[in-house]
């Protein structure tokens, strides 16, 4: 039996920890990019293509390497998605396996190629339009995104991923969305283990497969009427489980 109350409360404590720096954070992955102007194109997609790659990988060095990759001048060209698809599936290859944005050689440089194609066949390369022509909705970017038009967003439609990137966009653009309140937390390993330490899912919930839709739906559950919205906590939670549960006081 979930004991809410008590949740709330360890939580209040988690976010204040995490506020006064007790849980770490002061870098955070995505904290290495380039510092484009927040509202240009180049940083719209700075954080994006990189995000489809991010599956069972360390975070830091995931965009440490799509740091080196923009700053050599030979590999840079993989951020521009017109650019991407005039070169040879080789010379992508190349680019995003010499800084290891790419582990997997051959599937994640078609996972790029696929997402570029889609920016320059929607949206003439500028990623921007697709939160524009959506109304900056997150409910409707997502429906778009993972149930309509899935295959043209490989691994970004993904439910632990596109809750993650549309978290790095409001974070890191200009990009402010409505609906936010339903911007559910990502729930990759590190928060679905965490979300297990204070009690919100059972041991044997832990282990099933739908354990990613569980945490979420808990979460959405556990917020409502409160000050809270299911993103404030995805950090704190990233960050304690990261960090080896700090003793939460």
């Amino acid at each position: 039996m979930i004991n809410r109350s008590e949740i709330l409360n360890k939580v209040d404590k988690l976010i204040n920890m995490y506020k006064n720096g007790e849980l770490g954070g002061e870098v955070m992955p995505e904290d290495a990019n380039p510092h484009f102007e927040k509202s240009s194109n180049e940083n719209y997609l700075y954080f994006t293509l990189p995000m489809a790659l991010n599956y069972q990988r360390n975070s830091y060095t995931l965009w440490e390497s799509a740091l080196k990759t923009y700053e050599d001048k030979e590999t840079r060209f993989v951020f521009n998605p017109k650019i991407c698809l005039e070169k040879s599936f080789e010379e992508v290859q190349y680019a995003l396996t010499k800084h290891k944005v790419a582990l997997q050689k051959q599937k994640q440089t078609e996972i790029w190629l696929s997402l570029c194609n889609t920016f320059v066949e929607l949206y003439d390369g500028d990623i921007r339009m697709l939160f524009d022509r959506l109304d900056n909705d997150v409910d409707i970017i997502r429906d778009f995104i993972q149930k309509q038009n899935k295959k043209k967003f490989p691994y970004l439609s993904g439910t632990k991923i596109c809750n993650y990137w549309l978290y790095v966009i409001w974070e890191y653009t200009d990009r402010k969305y409505k609906n936010i309140e339903n911007l559910t937390v990502a729930p990759d390993t590190h928060v679905v283990k965490a979300t297990h330490k204070l009690g919100l899912i059972t041991k044997e919930e832990l282990n099933k497969s739908d354990v990613q839709l569980i945490v979420i739906d808990r979460w959405n559950e556990l917020f409502k009427g409160t000050k809270y919205k299911p993103i404030d906590i995805h950090t704190p939670l990233w960050l304690w489980s990261r960090n080896g549960f700090k003793e939460i006081k």
